[in-house]
């Protein structure tokens, strides 16, 4: 039983000890049965009654103010009535009759002293329980109870009690290598003082959501063997003004007391924004913790042996001064793996997998570019629970291969009913993708097709991944991609001489590749070597918007490139699909009759040979300008964005 039910238990006993104390100290009336007084008296003169005991009722000045009679008839049976005080045929009507009677007082016990004082103070005294015990609640029930505001909510770990290891981490060895010279300062930290090193006194963990930043500090706490505080930074921040800067106070005070120790804030940027971001300019409780947090991590007072970890796939909202060295030393950036990352990450998903003989990781490795290492491992248990839906003994390629095309794309949709005529129109269109692609030597080779129905709204799909992971693209490259993007509009516009709606996320994807080239690559001639990304504006943390930071005239320019850019892929896609209709005519049918058409069969399907690999390009420029750098690998085209019909 833990202590949150047991507090409770304890505060719902008491109040009802409370209650039936209550209603004890309150006077029982009387049960007068069926008896009138007359017929008492009448009844007691002819000596109708073996005895009657008389007890006196106290009023509230203190003095009788009538008798409560407890009769017994001559038969056995009892009744009780009330009689006023100062009546004289009472007695003599007893007398009369020869009833043996007896006189007393009226028996209170300890409730006639403790019935009224609860009767007086009683509700207050529930009032105040109550509202301890909301306040109890809204904290949590934590040690301390409603008092305990700044108490830190960090949960401590220790070394041998959690069971990740860096044996469980793949895909990121460099980060691994940054942290184990963290462990190792922990485990002897004499081996750095004796040559004057110091350990850095925090360690920031960047990288896109899901490729490992919490389950590396996990490793860390199990590596390490010493006293782990993790906290979320939602943990600090509370209702009442001052709780956050308190606790990060009682954090760092229980971090000193067990140094060396490690420190984990998860999602820091919930509490390390910038300052100055609020609204009306007024103060901002997230404000005061950060500072309360800058000065523990590097004020006066030192922290000796306290290690500070973070986690947070939001670096740019982050307040500069935390970032400085002497707070964050340290910036461990924990990306998407390449190749060689994504089979070591799907061997440790795996290792408790039964896999069948025939399942090559690498194939996976090659055809999930872009995966993080949550997208992996759930690949790994989507294959696993189709395989068990199956029947199968183990999991093969096929369930694999499925559960790459779940992740991508969702899961199928086969109770969506498509009309024949929706059906035909998503079979050319994702047909005029993957020719375009296949046709282009700068493209990315097809890996599958589809028409079946996946997510919320998309009734196809065209997967295609680089055959090697890559960090730059060149201008080339790119232009192919927007053909390849504007494929499936072009195939509708060719066979059917109308366009739908198909082709809306087409538009969008294609579009936002133009602007790119154009504001952020200077890969337009009108534009030239210049980058117009614009500047965020530091208003509620950066999530208000974008300065833009060119003319009207710019503006005007740039929209006129970037729709040049799309119009113009859309033309070289025409006269491709146009140029090879006999292809797509044979593409559409086979998805029609197959519904998927995997990338290994297109080129037997289509009956055109593999292309030859091009050969080194000459350093040419683009479009009257300098060449330029090589574009971020920060683009939609590391993994293609599925393109619905």
């Amino acid at each position: 039983m833990n202590n949150n039910m047991l507090k409770a238990i304890t505060f719902w006993a008491v109040l009802l000890g409370l209650l039936l104390l209550v209603l004890s100290s309150m006077r029982k009336a009387p049960d007068t049965g069926t008896m009138r007084y007359s017929d008492f008296i009448n009844q007691a003169e002819q000596g109708a009654f073996s005895s009657v005991d008389l007890t006196e009722i106290q009023g509230s000045q203190g003095g009788p103010m009538g008798y409560t009679l407890h009769v017994t008839r001559k038969d056995g049976s009892k009744v009780d009535l009330m009689a006023p005080l100062g009546d004289s045929f009472l007695f003599d009507a007893l007398r009369k009759g020869a009833v043996p009677f007896a006189v007393k007082p009226e028996d209170q016990g300890i409730g006639q002293y403790i019935g009224p004082v609860l009767l007086e103070f009683g509700p207050i005294v529930l009032l105040i329980v109550f509202w301890f015990f909301i306040m109890n609640r809204m904290q949590g029930g934590g040690p301390g109870g409603a008092l305990a505001f700044g108490k830190s909510r960090a949960k401590i770990l220790q070394g041998s009690g959690t069971r990740v290891t860096f044996a469980d981490v793949a895909g990121v060895d460099e980060a691994k290598e940054e942290l184990a010279e963290i462990i190792d300062f922990l485990k002897d930290p004499g081996k750095y003082q004796r040559l004057g090193g110091k350990i850095p006194k925090g360690v920031l963990l960047l990288g896109p959501p899901g490729t490992g930043k919490t389950l590396l500090a996990r490793a860390v706490a199990g590596e390490a063997g010493r006293p782990f505080f993790s906290i979320s930074g939602s943990d600090f921040v509370e209702m009442f003004v001052g709780v956050g800067a308190s606790r990060v106070r009682d954090l760092f005070e229980q971090g000193k007391k067990s140094a060396p120790c490690i420190i984990f804030i998860d999602e820091i940027d919930a509490v390390g924004r910038h300052r100055g971001a609020g609204l009306g300019g007024g103060h901002d409780e997230r404000e005061q913790t950060l500072n309360a947090m800058l000065v523990e991590m590097d004020g006066f007072e030192a922290n000796t042996g306290v290690i500070l970890m973070a986690a947070t796939n939001r670096p740019d909202v982050l307040d500069p001064a935390l970032i400085r060295p002497g707070r964050f030393d340290r910036q461990v950036t924990v990306d998407r793996p390449d190749l060689g990352g994504r089979v070591a990450i799907l061997k440790v998903h795996s290792k408790n997998v039964l896999m069948d003989a025939n399942v090559d990781l690498k194939v996976i490795g090659q055809r999930t570019s872009g995966f993080s290492g949550a997208d992996l491992a759930n690949l790994i248990n989507e294959g696993a629970l189709l395989a068990a839906r199956r029947g199968k003994k183990s999991v093969t390629m096929e369930e694999l291969t499925e559960a790459i095309d779940r992740v991508y794309a969702g899961p199928q949709r086969r109770s969506r009913i498509m009309t024949d005529k929706e059906k035909v129109s998503t079979a050319y269109h994702e047909a005029g993708h993957a020719l375009v692609g296949r046709l282009q030597p700068n493209s990315d080779p097809i890996q599958k097709i589809s028409i079946i129905p996946r997510g919320h709204a998309m009734l196809g799909y065209t997967m295609s991944t680089p055959k090697e992971d890559r960090f730059t693209r060149d201008r080339k490259e790119l232009l192919s991609e927007l053909a390849m993007t504007m494929g499936g509009r072009a195939a509708e516009l060719i066979v059917f001489n109308e366009l739908s709606t198909g082709a809306a996320s087409d538009l969008e994807a294609a579009t936002k590749t133009a602007r790119n080239m154009v504001t952020r690559f200077g890969m337009s001639a009108k534009i030239g070597s210049v980058s117009f990304s614009g500047r965020q504006e530091v208003f509620i943390g950066r999530d208000w918007g974008k300065e833009r930071d060119y003319s009207e005239k710019t503006a005007e320019v740039i929209d006129e490139e970037v729709r040049k850019l799309v119009e113009e892929a859309e033309r070289r896609a025409v006269a491709l699909l146009r140029k090879n209709r006999r292809l797509l005519e044979k593409l559409t049918r086979a998805l029609l009759d197959r519904e998927v058409v995997e990338g290994h069969e297109l080129d037997a399907l289509i009956g055109i040979k593999p292309p030859k690999a091009p050969r080194a390009p000459k350093a040419d420029k683009p479009e009257g300008g300098a060449a330029p750098s090589a574009p971020s690998a920060v683009i939609d085209g590391v993994l293609p964005a599925p393109n619905p019909a």
